[in-house]
């Protein structure tokens, strides 16, 4: 391996390249220099330390070269923190649209409480330690979610040459159902919604349309007027399958909120801007509870009701697992069968009223 220098077009520098061959972007720079003629004690500390730098990156680059070919892995390719090399994954493999993965970096930060920890320190303990901590944290599938990109990334470092065997091997991700079932709104109440006033225009509009297209709080919050196209709206949601972002075709209620919001900004804020300007998460929850109550609905909506509700009254009219999958932005319907489906009978006294009712009560209950 070859290092080339370089003198600066002042004359007051050289900069030294590596040599890989006489094609372009072959001759890289180490982001290495020494001053020409140091002039003071420092510029000649500087010369001494960037000199005794080259050579190690000189031998270094030359036992990756010797070590291509074999099972050898120089130490000097492994990170001495292993938050930074999760991190390098995450910047690697991030995908628009899809937040675990870069979630889980999060929430293992918070975890370990640390800016540093070894490789090492990694181990099959602290995984299980680390599920807990994520089931604690969290229910639904919220844990396995993370803890699965987690096993990602411990896969990528085990093939890296980081371990002989991944510590998260024998840990399996696990979901946390919740005890409580979510409320939902039935088809009656989302029109008692619509003429229902509220305090807060932004919510209440921002809340119809989670209603009638199944984005969360946080793609609502964050929507942007560039993702409304005509009828449509295109989400940030990526499918893995075609590379293309997933679409939603807007409903006439949908569309009206959208239109009626266009007119009353300038074309500078339609182009650029976001659709709603929305308080934190917890004031628009409180909001949304003082509308519900006024609508004389006696339920405990959140935002996320508004989802579940997209998907319980768009499969009571017989929409297939798979198209409500897609609308949610799900790959599978796994979800759709899990979570995203109605527990409890609208009406238990028609339900019941379905098995078999002889016109006359039998013999022995007639009294």
């Amino acid at each position: 391996m070859n290092i080339l220098e370089r003198l600066s077009k002042k004359g007051d520098k050289i900069t030294f390249y590596y040599d890989y061959g006489r094609k372009k972007g072959q001759r890289p720079s180490t982001g290495i220099f020494v001053y020409t003629n140091p002039k003071s004690r420092e510029e000649k500390i500087h010369n001494k330390q960037a000199r005794a730098l080259i050579d190690v990156k000189k031998s270094e680059k030359t036992i990756e070269q010797q070590a291509i070919g074999s099972a050898y892995i120089p130490p000097h390719k492994f990170k001495a923190n292993f938050l930074d090399y999760y991190d390098e994954y995450v910047e690697r493999n991030k995908r628009d649209g899809n937040r675990h993965l870069s979630n889980s970096l999060t929430q293992f930060k918070q975890f370990l409480k640390k800016d540093f920890i070894s490789p090492i320190e990694v181990t099959e303990n602290l995984c299980k330690e680390f599920r807990r901590y994520l089931m604690d944290k969290y229910t639904g599938e919220t844990p396995s979610d993370y803890f699965t990109r987690f096993k990602w990334v411990l896969d990528a470092a085990t093939i890296d040459g980081y371990y002989i065997k991944s510590p998260s091997e024998n840990v399996a991700a696990k979901s946390n159902p919740s005890t409580k079932l979510k409320e939902h709104l039935e088809v009656e109440e989302y029109l008692q919604l619509l003429i229902t006033p509220c305090l807060n225009q932004e919510v209440q509009e921002a809340f119809i349309l989670s209603c009638y297209t199944g984005l969360r709080w946080c793609d609502v919050k964050t929507l942007s007027w560039d993702q409304i196209k005509g009828a449509t709206l295109v989400t940030r949601i990526i499918q893995a399958k075609t590379g293309q972002p997933i679409t939603l075709t807007l409903h006439p209620i949908a569309r009206a909120i959208l239109e009626k919001r266009k007119k009353m900004l300038d074309s500078q804020d339609v182009r650029n801007g976001l659709v709603f300007r929305l308080p934190s998460a917890d004031g628009a929850n409180k909001i949304l509870l003082q509308w519900v109550k006024a609508a004389g609905i006696n339920k405990h909506i959140t935002w996320s009701c508004a989802r579940l509700s997209f998907s319980i009254l768009l499969q009571d009219k017989l929409v297939d697992d798979a198209t409500v999958a897609y609308l949610l932005g799900h790959t599978t319907t796994d979800q759709v069968k899990k979570t995203y489906k109605r527990h409890r009978p609208k009406d238990q006294s028609a339900t019941i009223g379905n098995l078999p009712s002889p016109e006359l009560l039998p013999y022995f209950l007639q009294l």
